[in-house]
């Protein structure tokens, strides 16, 4: 599944969080060889069409844009000067899915994403983003606990 350079595929899952953050740190620091071609993806959570008011469906896409750009900049600014040959890619779609669908497409060796670390309660209820990866990439995942 290696990239045409003879690299891993490796998809990093970010949402300008700590978390992502300590993610792409760990990768960084512990994974990435300089062929590797890394694909960080941010899904953009998708909100129900409001029934009356577009106006309001049109603040909700603007808020998306803003903050599709403020990610895309928080991680052009991380990887500055680094020898890391990536992409970006957003969608409007569920995380979990966004991640899943990308890694296939993209033939990831890996996926390497963050946790909040919620609790088994809370996760029950909540839904955990790395709980559906885990169980629907075709792929290996990491997932990088926060720094104790």
């Amino acid at each position: 599944m290696s990239n045409k350079e003879g690299g891993d595929i490796v998809v990093v899952a970010v949402d300008g969080s700590a978390q992502a953050g300590n993610a792409l740190d760990w990768y960084m620091e512990h994974l990435h060889r300089p062929k590797n071609k890394v694909v960080l993806v941010h899904a953009m959570e998708p909100q129900a069409m409001p029934t009356r008011d577009s106006k309001s469906w049109d603040n909700q896409m603007q808020a998306k844009e803003k903050k599709r750009t403020e990610i895309e900049q928080i991680y052009k600014d991380k990887l500055k000067g680094v020898e890391l040959d990536f992409d970006m890619e957003f969608d409007i779609e569920k995380p979990g899915e966004l991640i899943v669908r990308t890694s296939t497409e993209r033939n990831a060796d890996y996926v390497v994403m963050g946790t909040r670390g919620l609790g088994k309660i809370r996760r029950t209820i909540m839904g955990s983003v790395s709980d559906y990866v885990v169980h629907h990439a075709h792929s290996p995942v990491i997932i990088c606990r926060p720094p104790k």
